[in-house]
């Protein structure tokens, strides 16, 4: 299989390019995840599955599209063909932004057996990496960081000031009923 052939009928604009980071947290966000909070400190539950699926798809407004690069590489090189990942390694950096398209960039590292494929953003931050034995990683962007720890805070602090609330209701009502305890003395 040759490489330039496949890449000269190959549809580059598979790849999106990554969205900067134009992600905000906004009140509204702030609000459903602090009723998301109360919600699940009143079930004793942390992080329940209502709030996962709201932080995966929040960050997946600033990730990059890494199954449309996985796809692409993976369709470009076939099923591990030997001399299809030969070329691959071989590679110039102009080839490899070729075949992940713009605005990133690809770098193999060494030969045989421990080579990789690194791939990089249009910030220079690793995204995703290949290796014939582990296969493929995604590293976390700073992007992504950033949105995931916001949402985390702040379902952290209504979850905490919710318990604390429960807590107090709790102990108040303890406090309420010890004067009408049963005194077995009498």
């Amino acid at each position: 299989m040759n490489i330039s052939n496949v890449m000269g009928s190959a549809d580059t604009s598979v790849v999106a390019a990554s969205k900067k980071n134009k992600w905000k947290l906004t009140d509204s966000l702030k609000d459903k995840i602090a009723e998301m909070a109360k919600k699940d400190a009143q079930n004793n539950e942390y992080m329940g599955n209502e709030f996962k699926s709201l932080r995966k798809s929040e960050i997946s407004k600033v990730a990059p599209d890494r199954a449309a690069l996985i796809g692409k590489f993976s369709y470009l090189t076939g099923s591990g063909n030997a001399s299809v990942m030969k070329e691959v390694q071989e590679a110039d950096k102009r080839w490899l932004c070729m075949l992940f398209g713009e605005p990133y960039e690809a770098k193999c590292q060494g030969k045989g057996f421990g080579s990789a494929v690194h791939v990089y953003n249009e910030d220079g931050e690793e995204i995703l990496t290949y290796t014939g034995g582990v296969g493929w990683q995604a590293k976390e962007t700073k992007a992504e960081t950033k949105v995931n720890s916001a949402l985390k805070t702040t379902y952290y602090e209504a979850y905490s000031a919710e318990r604390k609330a429960l807590k107090s209701k709790e102990s108040d009502n303890i406090a309420a009923g010890a004067d009408n305890t049963f005194d077995a003395r009498a």
